[in-house]
């Protein structure tokens, strides 16, 4: 049990009787010692009971301030020296101007301020009542405003009504000129312009003759298609004739030649009104650079096929196709020449074709191989394969030259042949001498000379050796290595053909049986 002594002893208590809890008793408030120095400044003077409270008598005392302000600041701030004039003038006890003024009316201090409770500074702060706002209806009605005047709204009283008189005269003045002058530009205009002119036309004075470009063309341009194929995003162009009623295209070799050596490539036959037909291909002869070509189409426009074998150097003829993927372009020129042996360049082919062609000055481009070339009649003597540029031949369906009047056609002769042989078993077989040949001439005769002979060949089996120089097939002169062969190629397998040749200086002849190549 705790007894008295447990506690502190600076915290008295006391029981009565010695029963019952403790009575704990109120010991005084501690104040702590305050500094002199801080009583001073900030300690009420003596006698003084309150902040706000009026004092009694006139007590008055200097306060204690701090250390007296640098001299700068006195000079700047200061009150001038001698000068007891506080901050604020109120009037003294009796009414008369303080300090010895004399009386006059001060303009903050009129007669009777002292008396004004917002100038009193020992008048007491009264609580008013709390503002009301006016119920609807009873605020007072405005005054009517007085009118402004023009000058007073345009210019605010900053000109006068003679100057805007004057800058009203100014305006009308540029105004008329500024009608005058679009008067004048009007009447101008109005010399160039006739709303009611009408151009006088006259009746159509064109003649299409049966036999003319026109009229031909419209006959053909149904049976030329134009040939597209596409390896992802690369791809070609090219034209076809329809030979047959049953879908049959006859074309060039190297227009669909990309697309039958890659597998995932795409062909289509698009016609004149736009039809758009996957395209098959059903032989090729790489040789004569031709293929065929079927789509399923009803009812097509089938091109008239003709004879080249007539031609003759003049003739005009008409050259129809897609150059540049411009489908449906039709040229117009001549017969420039026939019979023409010219190699073809290996371009998307599978080798050098050689042709027998026929050479016409219609314009033929890229795009054109395969297109038709027709004489006047509209048939079918040519099929466009190959343009003659700067220093190159190009088979017209990829990016070479363009045209400078030198285009060559396949003969619809031979390519009618080649062709039916196509759409019958698929390929075509040509007659071969078996030999290796380039051309040569010593100034006087042109020729073939033999660089190789094949064993077992035609050639080898008719007795013709290396360094012969062959100058005839048949009929028919040879007088370069493309020649010799479309020389050969135009005869049938199996065929014993006599062939004048030039053997260490001395002319001979052979007679050679071809063979199939």
């Amino acid at each position: 049990m705790a007894t008295p002594q447990d506690h502190d002893s600076d915290r008295p208590f006391m029981r009565e009787g010695g029963a019952g809890p403790p009575k704990f008793v109120r010991r005084p408030a501690g104040r702590p010692t305050v500094d002199p120095a801080a009583a001073q400044a900030f300690g009420r003077p003596p006698g003084v009971l309150g902040a706000f409270a009026d004092q009694q008598g006139d007590l008055r005392r200097a306060w204690a301030t701090v250390s007296p302000p640098p001299e700068a600041l006195a000079a700047a701030f200061g009150r001038p020296r001698g000068s007891a004039e506080p901050l604020q003038r109120p009037p003294g006890p009796t009414g008369a101007p303080p300090w010895g003024e004399s009386p006059r009316e001060d303009a903050f201090w009129p007669h009777g301020a002292e008396h004004d409770p917002w100038r009193d500074p020992r008048a007491a702060a009264v609580l008013g009542p709390p503002a009301v706002t006016p119920a609807p209806g009873e605020a007072e009605e405005p005054l009517p405003a007085a009118r402004l005047s023009l000058a007073e709204v345009l210019f605010g009283r900053r000109v006068s009504n003679r100057a805007l008189a004057l800058l009203a005269a100014v305006a009308l003045t540029i105004g008329a000129a500024g009608g005058l002058v679009g008067r004048l530009t009007a009447d101008g205009g109005a010399l160039l312009n006739d709303p009611g002119a009408t151009l006088a036309q006259v009746q159509p004075a064109i003649d299409r003759p049966a036999g003319s470009v026109a009229a031909v063309a419209a006959r053909v341009l149904p049976a030329v298609v134009s040939l597209e194929f596409r390896v992802g995003d690369q791809g070609g162009f090219g034209s076809a004739v329809v030979i047959d009623g049953r879908g049959y295209l006859l074309t060039n070799n190297h227009v669909v030649a990309p697309a039958a050596n890659i597998p995932q490539a795409t062909l289509e036959a698009v016609f004149s009104d736009g039809t758009r037909l996957p395209a098959r291909i059903v032989g090729r002869d790489p040789k004569t650079d031709l293929a065929v070509v079927k789509v399923k189409v009803a009812n097509p426009t089938v091109a008239q096929l003709g004879r080249s074998s007539t031609l003759k150097p003049g003739d005009p003829v008409i050259a129809i196709g897609s150059p540049l993927g411009l489908a449906g372009t039709v040229t117009s020129g001549i017969v420039s020449a026939v019979d023409r042996p010219v190699r073809l360049e290996s371009d998307g082919g599978d080798g050098n074709a050689v042709i027998d062609a026929i050479q016409t000055d219609a314009a033929i481009n890229p795009g054109n191989s395969g297109g038709a070339l027709v004489d006047t009649a509209g048939a079918v003597v040519g099929i466009n394969t190959a343009i003659r540029t700067l220093g190159a031949s190009d088979g017209g369906s990829g990016d070479g030259g363009g045209s400078i009047g030198l285009g060559f056609a396949i003969p619809i002769d031979t390519a009618r042949t080649i062709a039916q042989e196509l759409i019958r078993t698929g390929h075509y077989q040509h007659a071969e001498l078996g030999v290796n040949a380039a051309s040569v001439t010593d100034g006087k005769l042109d020729g073939a000379r033999v660089q190789n002979v094949q064993q077992g060949s035609a050639a080898a089996e008719a007795g013709i050796l290396e360094n012969d120089v062959i100058t005839k097939v048949g009929n028919r002169p040879v007088g370069s290595a493309e020649a010799l062969t479309v020389a050969i190629h135009e005869r049938a397998i199996g065929e014993r053909v006599p062939i004048s040749l030039i053997r260490n200086g001395r002319p001979l002849v052979v007679t050679v049986t071809l063979k199939s190549d």
